[in-house]
């Protein structure tokens, strides 16, 4: 479609036939608060202009070290993978409704169900949703239809806080109750609750919760199989490279298992955008929400796929649909399929167990600096919390003059966090220099204090 501007005479003519006095009273929905100003902004500037603008900004932005965390990680990234990726017949692929045409894209969505479901140690997986935790609220719509006389999900406090927003902001208008658990405070671990929950369907267990340790999963799962609750895990698809599978947790396995693709093959960039994964028993493949690719053989005998159990609002009446989502997150969901097949099995297991052996390293390092505490003794996989004598947002600041990004304060995920206490993550890219030069740094700034 050609951008076409309208003078002001065409916009008067425009907004005199539909009877409304000013342009911006067609933008009225939007809270007063999220409106910017239009007049604020600068004057337009040639584009050789901007480009020289954004050269030297670039050039003053020392490169950073990054220790954050908190459900994305900065992980190394072959070159091979964006140079395939980015190719036309990936890059400008979109969802393929004619499936006779699109050989090549369901191909590649197949191997994707199949990484997933083999790291997950599930039957079916989907082929993607738009990011973790939307994945998780498509999760709980899933429990909720498998179990419809329900009506609670049961949630951690372990979750990520943002994680949880979400949940917040589309489960509840539906008629759900969102339950919170809580976390033992010293043990940093979910408490096994007593009681029972006659209305409650599932049960979120996260492996790795939002201080980074590891929760104890067999006996979660064992809790959630005795009270007759489905089991939807939250995982990091990394860190399965070394920990055990959701489908081997407890005597049955997780009923369902979400996660962040972020890890395998997406870039960081700014906050998206990421992909979210979701695989399940074959069991439930009729309530799996977003599309299924399948195998099969066409007219003449050759391997052939297709779309398969198009649950949509656009395959069958509206009411009758599991999810109302249209499309997936293709290329990044290409770029991750393209990333396991590059690493493989040993690939995947020597990056997940190079982001533990950092982790282990640096929290030795900084529990021996005066002042610095390690709040939870528990295992943890890449990511653990350490607790300041200042301020962790403050602390943060300073260490990013030293071309350090440190860490996530988790004050800023939950105001009700301990404000000295810092989420920090190490990943494959973490070197042992950067290790050293963190914990002098770390040092050094809190010595200015």
């Amino acid at each position: 479609m050609p951008y076409i501007p309208h003078d002001n005479a065409e916009t008067a003519a425009m907004l005199e036939a539909i009877r409304v006095p000013r342009l911006e009273d067609l933008f009225d929905e939007i809270p007063p608060a999220l409106q910017s100003d239009v007049s604020a902004l600068p004057e337009g500037c040639s584009e050789a202009r901007l480009r020289r603008e954004m050269e030297e900004r670039a050039a003053e932005q020392a490169p950073l070290r990054c220790f954050a965390g908190a459900g994305a990680y900065a992980h190394h990234i072959p070159a091979i993978v964006w140079e395939i990726a980015r190719r036309g017949e990936f890059y400008s692929a979109y969802t393929p409704y004619q499936a006779e045409a699109s050989q090549g894209t369901l191909q590649l969505l197949y191997e994707f169900q199949s990484f997933m479901t083999r790291l997950t140690g599930m039957e079916i997986s989907n082929a993607s949703l738009y990011d973790g935790a939307s994945a998780l609220a498509e999760a709980c719509l899933m429990a909720l239809r498998l179990r419809p006389a329900a009506r609670e999900i049961l949630v951690p406090e372990g979750l990520l806080p943002h994680w949880r927003r979400v949940l917040d902001a589309l489960l509840p208008m539906q008629g759900i109750r969102l339950r919170s658990l809580p976390q033992d405070p010293h043990s940093g671990r979910l408490l096994l609750p007593e009681e029972n929950f006659p209305e409650a369907a599932a049960l979120i267990l996260p492996q790795i919760n939002r201080f980074g340790l590891l929760e104890e999963v067999d006996a979660l799962a064992h809790w959630a199989e005795s009270h007759n609750l489905l089991r939807i895990a939250v995982v990091n698809p990394l860190a399965l490279a070394l920990l055990k599978a959701p489908g081997d947790w407890g005597e049955q396995g997780a009923d369902i298992v979400v996660g962040e693709g972020q890890p395998l093959g997406v870039p960081l960039a700014a906050g998206g955008p990421y992909f979210g994964f979701l695989t399940c028993r074959r069991d439930y493949v009729r309530q799996l929400p977003g599309r299924l690719v399948a195998k099969t053989v066409d007219a003449a005998g050759q391997v052939a796929y297709c779309l398969t159990l198009q649950a949509r609002e656009q395959h069958i009446r509206r009411a009758g649909a599991t999810s109302n989502i249209c499309t997936n997150q293709g290329l990044l969901v290409t770029a991750a399929t393209i990333h396991l097949a590059t690493l493989g099995a040993n690939g995947l297991r020597a990056a997940a167990a190079r982001a533990h052996q950092q982790a282990q390293r640096l929290r030795a390092l900084l529990a021996r600096l005066p002042g610095v505490e390690l709040p939870h003794a528990g295992p943890v996989f890449n990511e653990f919390v350490l607790r300041l004598p200042r301020p962790a947002p403050s602390v943060r600041d300073g260490l990013l003059a030293h071309g350090f990004l440190a860490g996530v304060p988790l004050i800023e995920l939950n105001p009700a966090d301990d404000p000295h206490d810092l989420l920090v993550a190490c990943t494959e890219l973490s070197e042992d220099e950067d290790l050293d030069g963190y914990a002098s740094a770390l040092a050094g700034v809190l010595g200015e204090m």
